[in-house]
Order: structure tokens, then C-alpha cells, then sequence
């Protein structure tokens, strides 16, 4: 293929599209069910990716006002996100482990997280002022998109830019991977999905490979994902081991819940490893053939 007739994919149409669908979701009920905060939240993870890869070539404040109100959503959204997963992650683990469950009646704090409220009863709060406030803002983020010149951003920049990415998900690769510690795996996580979601403007350079780089961090950012949620749902149950712990059958399913995440771990850490080996250059990662775009 001639390198003159190969070029990235356009950001503007695809960051307009991710807040306009954002806003769209939010539109369809006062009070957004699980699967649209999931979306929206997923919208905003990609609009912050796109606005990390062009920062160095925008102007700073019109960076800066972007990046807030998506960060701003994910904030807000995170509250309406974590009780429902907390619920359905204890309802998988139920099934699971009846027998476990079976001796663990008495917990309040567990016997909260399973009893589902009906969408009508008791709603979050000012939940439904909330849900304004963000098509509020993702409505004048979209205008400023809609004037905002992005026609000129320097592909060779852009690529320099995912780099950096690279070099900084490596970096929380190897700093998670030898301090085990939640946070830091959870950090690995999110700087992960930033490569990825700022991957797909890049399909044209090699889209067989790129594609399945893409294919095998969303299964890495997708266990990282259970892993972490495992890990608040143990945060969510105040648990902490004590020796000679009158809790038996809690401290059982915590060494269950921790088992479930050494699973996630074990199909996230060999993949990982191949993606963000440490002295790797990006252009043998993804076997650029296109010396020039």
C-alpha cells in the first residue's frame, strides 16, 4: 500500500460521537437503568482517551474543559454503578457457593447488597437532577467539539503520543506486577484501557494486528475489571481478618472471593507480559509496515 494514501482514523467525528451517544442514553429515562451507566461510563473512558492522545496538540484550556466534564460524568455515574455490581457480583458468588451462603444469613451488610430494590422505589437521591446536570454539560461539550478545528493534528505526534501511553501502562505493568497491591492493580487497569481505547484510531497502519492487540487487552482490562470489582466488593463488607476471627464462615468466602480473583489474575498476568514487556518498542508491538503516513 502507498504510504500517501494511509492515514489514521479521523478523531473529531468519533469524539462528537461518543458524547452525542452518551447524551442520547440519557436521554431514554429519567432514572438510567445498569446497562446504560455501564455505557455511558464506558463513553466517558473513551473520550478521556482520545483527549489524553491529542493534548499536546490542542489548545490547553480547551483540553482541560473537555477532560473535566468527562471525568466529572465518570464521578457521578461511578456511585449509580458500584451498588449494582457489588449486588450482582454477590448473587454470582451465591450461586457459586450455596453452602457458604447458606451460613451467612445473619450479615446485614450482605443481606443489603442482595435485596434488589424495584426501579421505582426509593430512586438514588437527586438522582434524576443529576442525570440533567450531565446531558447539561455533555451538551455544551458537544458544542465545543462541533467548533473545535482537530484537522490538523500531526499524525507522526500522534503516534509519538500512543508511545508514551505505552511507556506509561508498561510502567504500571511492572509496578503492579510487583506489588500486588489493589490500587496499583487497579491503576494498571485504567492506564490499560487508555492504550486501548487510543489503539483504534491506529487500525489503518496494520489492522490485522492491531486488531488482535486490541482483541487481547480487552480481555486483560475485562479481568482486571472482575478483579477489581471482587476487590470493593471486600470493602464494601467493612472485612477485616482478625486472628481467632468469630466469623468463620465470612472469613471462608473472603478466601473465596480472593481465590476468584487470583483466577482473573492468572489470564491477565502471561497476555500482559507479552503486550507490555519491558524494553519493547511500540513499532514491534504493533509491526508497523508504514514508515510514512
Amino acid at each position: 500500500m502507498d504510504p500517501d494514501f494511509v492515514k489514521l482514523r479521523d478523531i473529531k467525528p468519533v469524539l462528537s460521537a461518543y458524547v452525542n451517544e452518551a447524551h442520547q442514553l440519557l436521554e431514554k429515562s429519567q432514572i438510567p437503568d445498569d446497562r446504560t451507566v455501564h455505557d455511558v461510563r464506558v463513553l466517558m473512558k473513551k473520550s478521556r482517551a482520545v483527549m489524553k492522545l491529542i493534548a499536546s496538540q490542542v489548545d490547553a484550556d480547551f483540553y482541560k474543559k473537555q477532560y473535566d466534564v468527562f471525568r466529572a460524568v465518570g464521578l457521578k455515574t461511578r456511585c449509580w454503578r458500584d451498588m449494582s455490581v457489588h449486588r450482582k457480583t454477590l448473587k454470582d458468588l451465591k450461586k457459586k457457593y450455596p453452602d457458604v451462603f447458606s451460613g451467612l444469613s445473619a450479615y446485614k451488610e450482605i443481606n443489603a447488597l442482595l435485596q434488589k430494590k424495584e426501579s421505582d422505589e426509593e430512586p438514588h437521591n437527586g438522582m434524576a437532577g443529576e442525570v440533567q446536570t450531565i446531558r447539561d454539560l455533555l451538551s455544551k461539550t458537544g458544542y465545543r467539539i462541533r467548533f473545535q478545528s482537530l484537522t490538523n493534528l500531526d499524525p507522526k505526534k500522534l503516534i509519538n503520543d500512543l508511545e508514551e501511553t505505552h511507556r506509561i501502562v508498561t510502567d504500571r505493568y511492572l509496578d503492579s506486577r510487583n506489588n500486588l497491591k489493589p490500587a496499583k492493580i487497579h491503576e494498571f487497569r485504567k492506564r490499560s484501557k487508555d492504550f486501548l481505547y487510543q489503539l483504534y484510531f491506529f487500525r489503518p497502519l496494520n489492522p490485522s494486528v492491531i486488531r488482535s492487540v486490541e482483541k487481547k487487552l480487552d480481555n486483560i482490562t475485562r479481568n482486571l475489571g472482575k478483579y477489581n470489582d471482587l476487590a470493593q466488593l471486600i470493602i464494601s463488607l467493612d472485612y477485616k481478618y482478625k486472628p481467632d476471627s468469630p466469623n468463620p464462615v465470612l472469613d471462608e468466602l473472603i478466601v473465596l472471593i480472593r481465590e476468584e480473583q487470583d483466577k482473573c489474575l492468572s489470564k491477565v498476568w502471561p497476555a500482559a507480559r507479552r503486550i507490555f514487556n519491558p524494553g519493547q518498542r511500540l513499532i514491534n508491538l504493533l509491526g508497523f509496515r508504514i514508515l510514512m503516513i
